[in-house]
Formats: structure tokens, C-alpha cells, sequence
């Protein structure tokens, strides 16, 4: 009878412990306060899903109630695999208007609140003229990303890579592999504008990075079909 007790006693402990982690504090002054995950995009349209925490390999924000926000991003434009970490920031918000200012990465941006309940937040994006260079950028770098791993990768002697963007202390973001079989002229044409673009962007928007030099990758190799550096 006492076991019995006994385990009665510690199901009811865990069970309290496990709602405890999972439960969401909701600010009822504030609703925007807390932090906001698995967004849906619909042009300049998002809709956020409540949560307590922010995923460790998803995007979401945390509003913070002293006007500091903590940002889970994959970066300015990243290459599969996406690697995820945390951006801190402030943010001000005035009638249905969120400010967002991102330390580290010279960066702001303007949200128009939709929708806000409980459980949503449904948000515009105001496009600044940084904003709108920005999603030039990304555009253009969703063009040769396309071009870069539309090949499958069978044989690796028909693969090579290239070193593209710019960070703002100097040397390529990184770099893509392509295959040999594509419109090479017109992908190094756009890997090369690209380049020159974020160039442009770092100097016009002050960007600041940090100055690790990318050593290059020894070759390309494949794995499943897809084209994988190796360093």
C-alpha cells in the first residue's frame, strides 16, 4: 500500500514538473511580451504561433518586457545545412507598430500588427529602404543557390565550388559548389553581381561582421545525390 503511495506521489510530482515546462506565461497587459514561433509567410504577411520557448533549428523572436528582444535566426543568408543562433535587440511599440533594432548586424525593421490574441500574432512587414536592398540581396542569392543544387551530384570530378559574398571585415560568406554541366559563364555572372551587391549593402548600411577568414574547401564530394563540401 505505502509503494503503491509512493509511486502515486512521484507520477503526480513529474506531471506538475512536466506542465510546468510547458507552460506558456501570457502577459495581460502586453500580449505582444513572449515569444513567437513556426512563422508563415504570405508575401509581407506573417503569422506567428505562441510559444514558451523559442527551437533550437526554427526561426521565432522572444519580446522581452524591458523593450529587449531575442532574435533565433540562421543568418544573413545561409547554405544548407542551417546552422541557428541567437540575435539580441531592442524594440518599441507604438499603438500597432513594433520597432525592431537588431545589435550586432546594424539592422532595423518595422512590423504592423494584424492580428495579435493569445495563441497568434499576425504581423506586416514595412519594407525600409534597407529592408527592400535587403530582400534584392536575398533574391539574387536565391537564384544561384537554385542554379548551385538543382544538379544532382553523381560523379564529384564534375563538381566545383566558388567563393561568394562579402563579408563586411573582408573575404567571401562562404562558398557554393556547382556543377560543370550548367550555363557556367551565367552562374559566375550572378554568384560575381551578387558579391558586388552585399559589397555595396555593407558600405551603404554600415554592416559589421566578424573578421574569421573561410579557408576554401578541398574539393567538392557527393552524398546522396547532393553536392557537399569538404574541407
Amino acid at each position: 500500500m505505502k509503494l503503491k503511495y509512493l509511486i502515486l506521489l512521484c507520477s503526480l510530482a513529474l506531471l506538475s514538473y512536466s506542465c510546468e515546462e510547458n507552460s506558456i506565461n501570457i502577459n495581460d497587459d502586453n500580449l505582444l511580451l513572449g515569444s513567437w514561433i513556426e512563422p508563415n509567410y504570405e508575401g509581407e504577411r506573417i503569422t506567428f504561433k505562441r510559444s514558451n520557448k523559442l527551437l533550437d533549428k526554427s526561426y521565432g523572436i522572444t519580446f522581452i518586457q524591458n523593450g529587449s528582444f531575442t532574435e533565433k535566426t540562421s543568418g544573413f543568408c545561409g547554405t544548407p545545412p542551417l546552422s541557428f543562433f541567437n540575435i539580441e535587440g531592442t524594440f518599441a511599440l507604438d499603438n500597432n507598430l513594433i520597432s525592431i533594432s537588431n545589435e550586432g548586424y546594424t539592422s532595423s525593421y518595422i512590423w504592423t500588427i494584424l492580428e495579435l490574441t493569445e495563441n497568434k500574432l499576425v504581423v506586416k512587414i514595412e519594407l525600409s529602404e534597407q529592408e527592400k536592398e535587403h530582400r534584392a540581396l536575398m533574391e539574387l542569392f536565391n537564384e544561384i543557390s537554385e542554379i548551385a543544387f538543382k544538379e544532382p551530384c553523381i560523379d564529384a570530378n564534375e563538381w566545383e565550388f566558388i567563393p561568394y559574398g562579402a563579408k563586411a571585415c573582408g573575404g567571401p560568406q562562404g562558398y557554393l559548389p556547382y556543377s560543370k554541366n550548367i550555363n557556367i559563364q551565367t552562374f559566375l555572372e550572378k554568384v560575381n553581381a551578387y558579391t558586388a551587391a552585399e559589397k555595396k549593402y555593407n558600405v551603404n548600411w554600415s554592416i559589421i561582421s566578424d573578421c574569421a577568414f573561410i579557408n576554401p574547401p578541398k574539393n567538392v564530394g557527393c552524398q546522396n545525390g547532393y553536392p557537399v563540401l569538404n574541407y
